[in-house]
């Protein structure tokens, strides 16, 4: 979700409830834009995150420390000689821009009493970070904008700070109903996209919240809407707008399969299936939403050679194995050749000379057919001619037979490999993905180059009975986890003919509860390439019965005797004990 205006006036509510009236006591610049205040208030000590980069610019309060330069940049040894045991006065927010506004009380050499405003946009590739004198006259800036970057606004030292226009845009907390219902609904597009592209603050999903609160199509034209449907939207915009107003707000992350897809300021009701996770501090959700988020973009990056690499072999085979279908579709006529064959050295007597064809009796089905001559020939020679047919094509089945299955293989353990990238949370999962793949031939080991040591653990997690459930990440820890880690008499699950991972129940010589058997099945079913199905079919046995044929890839079993259950993926229910036994 963007960094809108409700969120922003969130912040600055929980700002002001924290570090307004505090004293500076540390200023750092971790990175190039971004800044870390330690501010000293009667509420305690706050640790306040500033960032203005183009691709996440965040402004929360966090516990973590990040260590700085060794050598102070610029701008911040100017912040620490003006504004460094400076005690912030106030903490605003104009309108329902993306703005926060800092005025700080310090005194300058002579030991007066002045003011300056750290004023920090959120406003995606134009983020910045500002410093003013109380004249509104920059000091200095996080990024330097020259007239030859922006046409609109030089942010530069001397210049003075001015908030960019937002052309045609209503301020959301000031707009009267004449002016909303005008500018919204004279707009021939959608409603949700007239409606943030005519307030300020105002993030597309914020807007189609609204068109969802007001049980309105968000897709359909704004200008086709009448009277009644037009105040009606009014009405739920400005009962939004009061808690807006009030700092009525309710920090919320929905989750759909575990993974953060959409964060608020305020509650989204139109999210109905999405898994909700409230917060008391808009602050706490920021980052562990960005945590959270930055985790599996950072993993999926890393891992995007890996991706390359097994989806480019998994397309080869994929080609190779229709290519050998059809190959093997081409052996069919072999019987026919042979009972031509055979037939022929039976009634080839009977067979006129010079004879194009001849009729016979097929003795396997007792039915009459015609066999085509080679007019030649005899009929020994035809038959002879029929038989290396026969012979030439049963080899080419017999090859072709052989190939496919170890191309289906070899396309069963790429897949396996992919839904393991899937899984990957850290680094050191690719780690062992990467062996594996090492093993397997894909990646050729550099001369020099050792074995890597393994890192990663199987997942760990407790049923809601007290037993321990065993999840591996990928091939090699599928195998690790059943062949050397499981004892006989406990239980292992798998989704059923599809990639997915091992797991493994530890049943300590006792009798699973049928709440336990779900709970692994739901966990087959989540670390399963059909993760994103609502159902997915699962067997389990008890370990002893899964056995590994001899010559088989990492992880690939077989087993006769099993039972099957269909079960969700949600395992919400389930917290993980450590990464790790």
């Amino acid at each position: 979700m963007a960094f809108d205006g409700i969120v922003v006036a969130a912040i600055v509510r929980e700002l002001k409830a924290t570090v307004e009236n505090g004293k500076i006591s540390k200023i750092a610049q971790p990175e190039s834009d971004e800044l870390l205040l330690t501010i000293k208030s009667p509420a305690g000590q706050y640790r306040l995150l500033l960032s203005a980069s183009a691709s996440l610019p965040l402004a929360y309060l966090t516990a973590s420390n990040k260590p700085g330069p060794m050598t102070a940049p610029n701008f911040c040894m100017l912040l620490r000689k003006h504004i460094g045991n400076g005690r912030i006065v106030s903490v605003t927010q104009p309108g329902l821009e993306r703005i926060i506004s800092f005025e700080i009380e310090h005194l300058n050499d002579l030991g007066d009493l002045c003011r300056k405003f750290l004023i920090v946009e959120l406003m995606g590739k134009h983020s910045n970070i500002i410093f003013c004198n109380d004249q509104g006259m920059i000091l200095d800036s996080i990024k330097h904008v020259s007239s030859q970057m922006s046409s609109v606004r030089e942010v530069l030292p001397g210049r003075n700070y001015f908030i960019p226009v937002t052309i045609n845009k209503l301020d959301p907390l000031t707009v009267t109903k004449e002016a909303f219902i005008e500018e919204v609904f004279s707009k021939p597009m959608p409603l949700s996209r007239a409606l943030y592209q005519s307030l300020t603050g105002l993030s597309p999903c914020m807007a189609e919240e609204l068109c969802f609160r007001a049980s309105l199509e968000s897709d359909r034209s704004a200008v086709s809407f009448g009277e009644n449907e037009q105040l009606h939207l009014y009405g739920v915009f400005s009962r939004m707008m009061e808690d807006v107003k009030n700092g009525i707000f309710s920090p919320v992350i929905l989750y759909e399969q575990k993974e953060p897809v959409e964060f608020s300021a305020l509650s989204l009701l139109q999210y109905q299936d999405a898994v909700s996770v409230s917060y008391d501090s808009i602050s706490a959700l920021l980052e562990q939403y960005y945590s959270e988020k930055n985790t599996l973009t950072r993993i999926r990056q890393k891992s995007s050679d890996l991706r390359r690499l097994v989806q480019t072999a998994l397309d080869r085979n994929r080609k190779k194995y229709e290519l050998q279908q059809k190959q093997l579709k081409d052996t069919d006529k072999r019987e026919k050749y042979r009972v031509y064959g055979e037939l022929l050295n039976t009634y080839g007597y009977e067979a006129v000379p010079g004879a194009k064809s001849m009729e016979a009796l097929n003795y396997y089905t007792n039915e009459m057919i015609t066999i085509p001559l080679d007019p030649t020939l005899t009929p020994s020679e035809n038959a002879k001619k029929y038989f290396d047919r026969y012979g030439k094509l049963k080899r080419t089945y017999e090859a072709m037979t052989e190939l496919l299955l170890e191309t289906r293989s070899e396309i069963e353990h790429l897949e396996s490999v992919l839904t393991a990238l899937n899984i990957a949370l850290a680094e050191e999962d690719l780690v062992e993905i990467r062996e594996e793949l090492v093993q397997s031939g894909y990646i050729r080991r550099k001369g020099t180059q050792k074995k890597v040591k393994i890192t990663s653990r199987p997942f760990h997690y407790l049923s809601s009975d007290g037993f321990h459930i065993y999840v591996g990440k990928n091939n090699l820890q599928n195998e690790e986890l059943t062949f050397r880690f499981a004892s006989g008499n406990d239980w292992w699950f798998h989704a059923k003919g599809i990639p997915g991972s091992h797991v493994i129940v530890k049943t300590e010589g006792k009798e699973l509860p049928d709440r336990t058997f779900e709970e692994a099945a739901a966990l087959a079913a989540y670390y399963s390439s059909a993760r994103d199905s609502d159902k997915v079919e699962i067997d389990y046995v008890e370990r002893k019965h899964v056995k590994k044929p001899g010559g088989a890839k990492p992880g690939f079993v077989v087993y006769y005797t099993n039972y099957s259950m269909s079960i969700s993926t949600d395992i919400t229910s389930l917290t993980p004990v450590s990464d790790g036994r």
